[in-house]
């Protein structure tokens, strides 16, 4: 096929010659095609380049004439009788090769003019010696390429290299690669990874994971299913435990039309091809990595490592296994350092100045003696007055974000809840609290949540079959409020108006609320037990009444199920988290949110605010913690470590320190003023459900699935640290490793997983969950 084609080329060459000629000598063929060259030369602005054009293209236009002379007399001389040239050699394996390569070529220039980059295109074909081509060359002077061109053609008239031609191109080429390829580059990364020192080992041995990640998807994507699904046999087994979740959900994609697939794999594989991997390592282990990268610029390791990940550098020592275990895992890896240098206002607001009714000091120290009364009250005078004066360094200003009025009821609770605190039990290892605990009978594994209210006084429990209960936790019965007919003879002016506005036909241990379309997946109540907030599988939160036990709005805004909502401490707003990623802040007098707080790479679980109000801290199935600002919605801090999901966060009380506990059976502890964790507890055998750190925050508890109530000495974990090097320590020691010395007990229930944990204002610990027989 090949030789009866080139000489069907060989004599259209002839053809086009003696056109150009007249019929004359070669030198007249030559005239005539230099002319032609000279005129495209001019007609595309470059004059100062026609005489080296008409040169080159006399030249290409002996050797053509010739070549036709030769083919069609076989053997005679071409007009004035020149020298025969020899026969061009049989055609060979590298016509393919040389196709492929003007098809590069002609999709590089087509690319190149439609950009707009012109001197580019006329420097690339200067380089490439095609300038002289007319087959590279329309009448506009525009580079293109002829797709059927084949190897040893010349001369043959032109044709535009079109879209198709570049996707048959690019198609060409992703058939062409190799996807032994992967398996080579892969073998070598990991072999020069355990050949590496031992202090460089564990920060190098970070970059596998990407690396098998995003090789394994190439692989996938190129449609080379069967080496795909061997290289992730083979290598699957050299990734960390707390990578095997995200790995079986990208096993079941070895099509590429599961890539495509608009699902939450899709999501996943989203965060991963747009995202960069953050890989933290010091400057030394650094550079062996560069070093070896650099000597294999074209591996597939250095490609992907340039495109998909982050390397964090610091300078210092490397650091050990445990010390890179401490803050791995987390989905995205490690989390930079420079997404934890804002500043926080972790301080309190300012307590505004409240006085206690002398008759209740009077009723407080009643059979203690004239002796003790008095110097409680003076005691209490000070402590009052230190919080009103005093103003934290460290504490936000009152008017960084719009927080509601104290109302006289508000000033009211919060008197209520200053004489509770007088009598107040001081926790620690000699002092440990009483456990309540609320069992759930008969729920059947129904229950999904509960919440208790900040006096103590109301318990909220949320079941799957889309039903939300309040019970009383007092002798106190749940009445409703009269109706309006009622209540418009009523007195608004008496003191006990809040009193006869009640019905007490209405009075019952329990109510229930429905509404849900879904399984309740959280309860919160606000600060002053005038509302209930509640989030649904149904993508939903509502508020409730407390008054009339009816909902009052339902918020939309997310897309998916929602799988927490929570109260601010000073009410006015709330904060929802769900399964499309997201958190969102609401103002209750607003329909829509807020802010929408987006960054997290997997469902948000679970979310709390900050004593403040000016922050909140969200969870996520990404196995990290983040910490937003309330004012902008900006991302303060991103904390990594857990090797799970996070199911729960809260904060201590006075706003320095982070909680955090999840799938792994660990409960972390976190700096917010650095972004450091300080503590890990182990103890836990399964996931932890609910933390709670006690009123005066020198205890936190945690419980979960493994039906146990743990409580932890937080005092002595803070009190290790040395302020004075606390971040250059944090950088390079394990915190808290001995975390057996600052467990202050275990108590286990039976049979009850521990749903939700709640200190009284009196330090009493109760606890709730349903028994599962």
């Amino acid at each position: 096929m090949a030789a009866p084609m080139e000489q069907q080329q060989r004599g259209d060459l002839t053809e086009n010659n003696n056109n150009n000629g007249g019929g004359g000598n070669n030198n007249n063929s030559g005239s005539g095609g230099s002319n032609g060259s000279a005129k495209v030369a001019m007609e595309t602005g470059d004059a100062e380049k026609e005489e080296e054009a008409a040169a080159e293209a006399a030249e290409a236009s002996r050797k053509d004439s010739g070549a036709a002379s030769e083919g069609e007399g076989g053997g005679g001389s071409s007009g004035g009788g020149g020298v025969v040239p020899p026969a061009p050699p049989p055609p060979s394996s590298s016509s393919s090769s040389s196709v492929l390569d003007r098809k590069a070529l002609a999709a590089v220039l087509e690319f190149l003019q439609r950009s707009g980059l012109h001197d580019s295109v006329e420097t690339l074909r200067r380089e490439a010696g095609v300038a002289s081509d007319p087959g590279l060359v329309t009448s506009g002077g525009t580079a293109s390429a002829a797709a059927s061109k084949d190897a040893g053609a010349a001369g043959s008239s032109s044709s535009r290299a079109t879209s198709a031609d570049v996707s048959s191109l690019l198609s060409a080429y992703k058939q062409a690669g190799e996807a032994a390829r992967y398996h080579d580059d892969y073998t070598e990364m990991k072999r020069f990874v355990e050949s590496s020192l031992d202090c460089h080992k564990a920060e190098l041995a970070g970059l596998l994971y990407p690396l098998f990640l995003h090789m394994y998807l190439e692989l996938v994507y190129h449609e080379h299913e069967v080496e795909a699904k061997a290289f992730f046999t083979l290598f699957n087994g050299d990734q960390e435990p707390c990578y095997q979740d995200d790995l079986r959900v990208l096993s079941g994609l070895s099509k590429r039309q599961h890539l495509l697939r608009g699902d939450t794999s899709s999501a996943l594989l989203s965060s991963f091809r747009t995202g960069k991997f953050v890989v933290r390592m010091a400057r030394d282990s650094y550079a062996g990595l560069r070093r070896h990268l650099q000597e294999r610029p074209t591996s597939r390791a250095s490609l992907i490592t340039q495109e998909h990940v982050y390397v964090d550098v610091y300078d210092g020592a490397p650091r050990t296994a445990a010390q890179v275990a401490l803050t791995s895992g987390a989905m995205g890896g490690e989390a930079p350092r420079h997404a934890n240098k804002s500043k926080v206002y972790y301080g309190l607001l300012k307590e505004p100045e409240l006085e206690v009714p002398p008759d209740d000091e009077d009723e407080e120290g009643a059979g203690e003696g004239e002796e003790g009364r008095p110097k409680k009250k003076k005691s209490k005078k000070e402590a009052t007055a230190g919080k009103s004066k005093k103003q934290d360094p460290n504490a936000p200003p009152i008017t960084r974000i719009p927080l509601p009025e104290l109302k006289d009821s508000d000033k009211l609770d919060k008197v209520i809840a200053l004489k509770e605190s007088m009598k107040r039990v001081r926790l620690g290892p000699d002092c440990l609290p009483s456990i309540c605990l609320y069992t759930f009978l008969n729920a059947y594994q129904g229950l999904s949540c509960c919440d208790i209210s900040d006096d103590s006084s109301l318990i909220a429990a949320g079941f799957s079959d889309s039903t939300v209960r309040v019970w009383s936790l007092t002798p106190k019965k749940l009445r409703c409020i009269k109706p309006s007919s009622e209540l418009v003879l009523i007195d608004k002016e008496a003191d006990d108006v809040m009193e006869r506005i009640m019905d007490d036909r209405t009075t019952s241990d329990s109510k229930l609320l429905l509404g849900h379309g879904g399984p309740v997946f959280s309860t919160s109540f606000s600060p002053e037990r005038a509302w209930l907030l509640s989030s649904s599988e149904d993508g939903t939160v509502r508020v409730w009444s407390l008054h009339t036990f009816t909902c009052l709005v339902a918020y939309r805004g997310h897309i998916w199920p929602v799988w927490h909502a929570s109260f601010s401490p000073h009410g006015h707003y709330f904060v929802s988290a769900g399964h499309d990623r997201t958190a969102r802040l609401w103002v209750m007098d607003h329909h829509q949110a807020v802010r929408v707080f987006a960054g997290h790479l997997s469902d948000v679980t679970c979310a709390c605010f900050h004593p403040n109000s000016n922050y909140v801290a969200t969870g996520s199935a990404d196995r990290s913690v983040r910490v937003w600002d309330v004012l902008n919605g900006a991302c303060v801090r991103t904390l990594t470590g857990h090797k799970g999901s996070v199911h729960c966060v809260a904060f201590s009380p006075n706003g320095r320190f982070l909680a955090s506990g999840g799938a792994d059976s660990r409960v972390l502890l976190w700096d917010i003023a650095h972004g450091l964790p300080i503590a890990e507890l182990k103890g836990h055998t399964d996931t932890v459900y609910t933390l709670k750190f006690s009123r005066d925050g020198e205890v936190l508890a945690s419980g979960g699935a493994d039906c146990c109530v743990r409580l932890w000495d937080v005092t002595r974990a803070v009190d290790e640290l040395d302020p004075d090097d606390f971040v250059s320590a944090s950088l390079h020691s394990p915190p808290a490793e001995h975390a057996a010395d600052l467990t202050l007990g275990a108590h286990f229930t039976k049979s009850t997983p521990v749903a939700h944990l709640h200190f009284t204002r009196r330090n009493l610990l109760l606890a709730c969950g349903a028994f599962t027989p």
